[in-house]
């Protein structure tokens, strides 16, 4: 739980001076609407972080609690966001929420909120809002699973403007270096050379596959070998 007593009174007797409160601070987020949201938010997740596997600078999570004011005003200074990526930090698991001044003042580089019936309009104005002016979020996305409707937006001369989709309709994240774009129904990535990002299981799956398509190619070329009265283990 948040502790209390967000404004302190220094040593130095200054009443004005705040303390920001320390300790842990717990997510606060409400389910997920559907198992559609669950997976989507899964998805996102674990792509980018096979992707860049070999990177320590980053966090990625969702459905955590952002807290992003000292005066803890639970109405007012905090938010949840579905799905956010934070650049320039350590990709430490244990963080029970993310609370900005303890984190170096960083807020999320890249946020996608996955649209529900009851979430929709708050994503599209009060969240945009604030991701715009205060958290000076750089890519904002969104993405409904049923509709399929999905915008994107990049900070420009402090306000946000759409991005233009490209010809696939993918939209460029600068932040990522990678498009986000609509496949078999879900929100993914792209590589900028049009490529889909795997999954940990799908890169497996393609590994497999290409081993089996090398195996074959060697049987194939005994076959050929023997065939013109060459013995292969002979070579």
């Amino acid at each position: 739980m948040i502790p209390s007593s967000p404004l302190t009174i220094s040593q130095t007797g200054k009443k004005d001076e705040i303390i920001f409160p320390q300790g842990e601070f717990w997510s606060d987020e409400p389910p997920l609407e559907s198992n559609l949201h669950l997976r989507q938010i899964f998805i996102l997740i674990q792509c980018l972080e096979w992707a860049w596997r070999d990177r320590d600078d980053f966090f990625a999570t969702g459905n955590l609690t952002i807290y992003y004011s000292p005066n803890q005003k639970k109405s007012e200074d905090f938010r949840g966001s579905d799905f956010f990526v934070v650049l320039g930090t350590t990709r430490n698991q244990e963080r029970k929420s993310w609370v900005v001044w303890q984190e170096g003042g960083k807020y999320p580089n890249v946020i996608i909120e996955v649209l529900s019936d009851s979430t929709a309009k708050v994503d599209r104005e009060e969240k945009k809002q604030i991701y715009q002016d205060i958290f000076r979020t750089p890519d904002y996305f969104w993405f409904d699973p049923e509709s399929l409707e999905f915008q994107g937006f990049t900070l420009m001369r402090g306000a946000y403007e759409p991005i233009e989709p490209n010809e696939q309709g993918w939209l460029w994240s600068q932040q990522l270096e990678l498009y986000l774009g609509i496949h078999q129904r879900q929100l993914r990535y792209f590589t900028p050379e049009g490529e889909l990002v795997p999954s940990p299981e799908e890169a497996a799956i393609k590994e497999k596959q290409r081993a089996e398509q090398e195996r074959q190619r060697a049987e194939q070329l005994e076959e050929r070998l023997r065939s013109l009265g060459i013995d292969p283990n002979e070579l």
